[in-house]
């Protein structure tokens, strides 16, 4: 299967939008959030999301960044980098406050649960939201998005690449085959 685009520029920009008033509606305001994005673009996203909200409410939204290297449960102690190297920076306490979740893609609900395991460590906020751009199954563990910008079912021998202008210089969502690519690039 050559690559296909499933959002354009504009389409991302409308999911987002539409999250940002999904999350308003559901907590009633914007304070007492904290948008926390995971590292690599759901920083980026998070920020975008924060600012559709302070446009809509008037209330600035704290934005940070969580680094789940150290909570990952795919790579061994050898292979961890020092804490000191974590990229995690969260600008304010998430304690009794309203975590939103950003990441680009939910597929098996590892990266979640090792995202919660960090949030946890760093304090005990008041919920724990999740918000994605694209959900694309196969779930492994019993993690849902509470806010998801596009479902889009797909194999696992697919890759979906959520591609941003703060990361790629672009902003689109790819699929692709896995198989394919490993032809083509021999990898």
């Amino acid at each position: 299967m050559p690559e296909k685009t499933l959002l354009t520029s504009r389409e991302i920009e409308r999911a987002l939008t539409r999250i940002a008033h999904e999350i308003v509606e559901r907590n009633k305001g914007a304070e007492g959030m904290v948008f926390v994005g995971m590292r690599t673009r759901g920083v980026p996203l998070a920020k975008r999301i924060a600012e559709v909200i302070e446009v809509l409410e008037g209330v600035p939204v704290p934005v940070g960044t969580l680094d789940i290297g150290l909570y990952r449960d795919d790579i061994s102690p050898s292979e961890l980098k020092p804490a000191a190297e974590s990229h995690t920076d969260i600008p304010t306490s998430i304690t009794d406050r309203q975590v939103i979740l950003v990441d680009d893609v939910l597929y098996t609900g590892r990266s979640i649960r090792a995202a919660m395991d960090a949030l946890m460590d760093l304090g005990r906020p008041k919920s724990i939201q999740l918000a994605v751009l694209i959900d694309r199954g196969h779930r492994e563990l019993p993690i849902r998005a509470d806010y998801v910008g596009k479902n889009m079912p797909s194999s696992k021998d697919e890759e979906i690449q959520v591609q941003l202008v703060e990361t790629d210089g672009v902003d689109r969502v790819v699929i692709e085959s896995v198989a394919k690519r490993e032809l083509i690039t021999g990898n």
